[in-house]
């Protein structure tokens, strides 16, 4: 299982029945928040020197249940000690700034509670050292059991867990990014050492040698499968059930390598009847990332970000800037693509349906056709700036759309950008924000700024409090900062 560690700092200067109270506290504290958190809190005994320290974080590190840590300083604890300890590091790390008790006891406090409880001291000893080092954390500053320092324990919490997935995710690219197209391609191998994606080409034919070898029974499954979770609105069933094989295949073949998200190209579809449509949603929405036109970083993105929301209500996925309703002062973006938009943004029983589709060469498509749903949203971009990654996360208001579409056969979400049309697609496009990205009405911008500092990956955050020219000053610093080398 999953885990954190609970460190709590201290010092041999105290005498043993203060180090006793200090542990019997902190032990107290990591079995409460245990209960509280997605993942279990193990507590480790008090830190009081150079080595105990250093032993604890490399401890951390070699545990591979354990996604990250909280430190905790209950009394005084000179920092010197932590210095080679912090250094070595490389799980996450939160800093609690809290107490045992909530109130002070007016009545009887004396010298032995203020030596016992002095987070105000020891706390701003260790921040001075971990900023001196320049070490990225979390600080959660408040009473452990209060509402609003479990909120920032909870998103740490799930944010090391979608990192720890992250270091671990594989990717496949069936076939490679579409041809001439610059913003979805990137550096597979800094991905890899930056964010732990290890990406991989296949040949198109390593998925149609298992389609091949389907037996009805499997591809049966699926179709009924699909007429479990949605309406049928087509007559044309072997269409349907082309998508049912070439799900059934990528099952096979994601399982078989472990892999957790995937690109396709309709520029590579050699052995295939059709471009993935609804075997791509259908997948989307069990978790797995996806990426159209070989665009292996929202694909991955996609898979990290649905981790992360894995424990929140809301739906999490790709999807493409498309096109606009420019009406003035009632601008509107229409979101979708060709087919592969994930059934969790539905507002209702997504229908599979089968038209043409004028690009790949292929035969007709099934595909799932619905209405998006409303709501406060974010929308996730991750660039390959050559010297390093950007993050791009604007929110959004998700609404539903005001007019039928009965002539659009594909998914479409619909959307007003925020602080106003003209502010928050400008921004978009001087941040260098792709036209994929994910799309997620379970998380926040403030998910989304923690990951980013976790993972040290630069982050432009575009919301209603957005203004142009203080944007381009700070993408200007970005850049002088990205060329001195920090």
């Amino acid at each position: 299982m999953k885990k954190l560690y609970f460190i709590t700092g201290s010092q041999d200067l105290y005498g043993a029945e203060t180090l006793r109270q200090a542990a019997a506290d902190a032990k107290e504290i990591a079995e409460y928040l245990s209960g509280q958190l997605p993942c279990s809190v193990e507590w480790q005994p008090v830190v009081t020197t150079h080595a105990e320290a250093e032993a604890v974080c490399t401890g951390a590190n070699a545990d591979r249940d354990c996604i990250g840590v909280i430190m905790w300083m209950h009394t005084f604890s000179p920092a010197k000690m932590w210095i080679s300890a912090l250094k070595s590091l490389r799980k996450p790390m939160l800093h609690l700034h809290t107490q045992y008790h909530d109130k002070l006891p007016y009545d009887t406090i004396d010298m032995d509670f203020m030596n016992l409880n002095q987070s105000a001291h020891g706390d701003r000893e260790f921040g001075f050292i971990c900023t001196r080092l320049g070490i990225q954390r979390e600080i959660a500053a408040g009473y452990y059991k209060s509402g609003k320092t479990l909120a920032q324990l909870r998103r740490f919490a799930e944010v090391c867990s979608a990192i720890d997935y992250s270091r671990g995710l594989r990717v496949a690219m069936f076939g490679n990014n579409m041809r001439d197209v610059a913003v979805t391609d990137g550096d597979r191998v800094e991905s890899e050492i930056h964010f732990g994606w290890n990406v991989n080409y296949y040949g198109i034919g390593a998925l149609t040698e298992i389609k091949a070898a389907l037996s009805d029974a499997e591809i049966d499954e699926k179709m009924a499968e699909y007429t479990g979770k949605y309406t049928m609105a087509t007559d044309n069933l072997a269409a349907v059930r082309e998508q049912a094989a070439t799900e059934a295949a990528l099952d096979r073949f994601l399982a078989s390598e472990q892999i957790h998200a995937f690109t396709d190209t309709f520029q590579d579809l050699y052995g295939l009847k059709q471009l993935p449509g609804l075997a791509a949603q259908n997948l989307m929405a069990k978790g797995f990332g996806f990426g159209p036109e070989g665009d292996y970083k929202t694909a991955a993105l996609c898979a990290v970000l649905n981790k992360l929301a894995e424990h929140r209500q809301g739906a999490t996925g790709f999807t493409e800037d498309y096109t606009y309703d420019l009406t003035e002062d009632s601008e509107l973006e229409l979101a979708s693509h060709m087919l592969e938009v994930s059934p969790v943004f539905a507002a209702g029983k997504p229908e599979i349906q089968v038209h043409p589709l004028s690009i790949g060469g292929r035969e007709d498509p099934a595909r799932l056709v619905f209405d998006g749903i409303s709501g406060q949203g974010i929308q996730v971009s991750l660039v390959d700036l050559g010297d390093r990654f950007r993050l791009i996360c604007a929110e959004i208001e998700l609404i539903r759309q005001p007019e039928p579409m009965p002539k659009l056969p594909v998914a479409r979400l619909m959307w007003r950008l925020k602080p106003d049309f003209s502010t928050g697609a400008a921004a978009w496009i001087y941040a260098g924000g792709a036209h994929h990205a994910v799309v997620s009405t379970a998380l926040n911008a403030d998910d989304i700024r923690l990951f980013a500092k976790l993972t040290d990956t630069e982050l432009v955050v575009i919301d209603s409090k957005t203004d142009l020219n203080t944007l381009q000053q700070q993408l200007a610093l970005l850049d002088l900062k990205a060329r001195l080398g920090r």
